[in-house]
């Protein structure tokens, strides 16, 4: 969704301390166009002195960045984007790449994992080009699904967190470097529906990953392939709320997940702010969305619905936001 001024306003009155964005590329496509560089610039105008993460990635697998043509394009357009906006000084590469909705292939012919090696080459061409633009650039990469089958042939190909982090360190040492083509790991800590909430664990034998895993699970599984150390980024994580029949018209289409009322959302908000506030190299949080998605089978996980009136939530998730820190 493309947000104006009012909406950027907005989250300043809902105590979000970031901005996160998304930027579509497309194959055949080296730079931003106008348009695009338009929206950019405009979320910078109103963001104020806002942290910006703006997340590039291609819009499902059918366009996956798999040839060396195809990964300098989208490097070549990541580096167009931030010098068009050089107030942005995050960006995310990719968006779940251990998903078939937005990596193919994920397995080859022989049950191997291709998706991580893959999706690494991105990364590394990204890292390079963005690093000769800009040194002080911050790049995260990563940006993983919680959960995964790891099991070809299924006809939804996907591969677990676990699985994928492994893979990806196994081929970053095959690469040669000796450092990570990234700054820090970007990851989004969904439970499997709004009702669970975000500081639950898994059960220890499990391969997905969720935000009470992080010391037991996603911490030592990045210190081995990667070194120790990378920070983490939570860089989506929504709640999605029922829609009262007073904001009803406003919404179409059918809501297919299991969605909670707005305190329960408020209380998952707080409790998630909290344990990320308390997570060792955990640099932020960043909720998905502010404002619901008009499209019932999209998020309704804001803290504004559609018509930019507040939620009941809004002024707990308000509060957590702007005092919240690890006792």
């Amino acid at each position: 969704m493309r947000h104006d001024a009012a909406a950027l306003q907005q989250l300043h009155e809902a105590g979000f301390g970031a901005v996160g964005i998304t930027s579509f590329w497309q194959p055949g496509v080296s730079a931003p166009t106008e348009e695009e560089v338009a929206a950019l610039r405009d979320v910078v105008d109103g963001a104020d002195d806002t942290p910006i993460f703006l997340a590039v990635y291609h819009t499902g697998s059918r366009t996956t960045p798999l040839t060396p043509v195809d990964r300098s394009d989208f490097a070549a357009y990541v580096t167009a984007a931030m010098r068009s906006a050089p107030e942005i000084r995050d960006v995310i590469v990719g968006n779940e790449p251990n998903l078939n909705r937005f990596w193919m292939p994920q397995f080859d012919a022989s049950g191997g994992d291709v998706a991580a090696p893959a999706y690494l080459a991105l990364l590394i061409e990204v890292y390079d080009a963005v690093k000769r633009a800009d040194s002080d650039m911050t790049v995260w990469g990563g940006a993983l699904a919680p959960r995964g089958i790891d099991r070809p042939g299924t006809g939804r190909d996907t591969h677990s967190p676990t699985t994928f982090i492994r893979d990806l360190g196994a081929a970053l040492r095959a690469s040669g470097r000796t450092e990570p083509p990234m700054d820090g790991f970007a990851y989004h800590p969904y439970p499997a529906s709004s009702s669970v909430p975000p500081d639950r664990p898994t059960k220890l034998e499990s391969t997905s990953i969720l935000m009470a895993d992080y010391e037991a699970k996603l911490r030592p599984l990045l210190d081995e392939a990667f070194g120790r150390g990378l920070p983490v980024l939570y860089s989506e994580l929504g709640v999605e709320t029922r829609i009262p029949p007073t904001k009803a018209s406003l919404y179409e289409g059918d809501e297919v997940t299991d969605a909670v009322d707005e305190p329960t959302q408020a209380d998952y908000y707080r409790r998630a702010i909290q344990l990320a506030a308390c997570q060792r190299n955990v640099a932020g949080l960043l909720l998905f969305h502010s404002h619901d998605e008009p499209a019932l089978r999209g998020f309704q996980s804001g803290v504004y619905y559609v018509d930019a009136t507040r939620k009941s939530s809004f002024d707990r998730v308000r509060d957590a936001a702007e005092s919240t820190m690890c006792a």
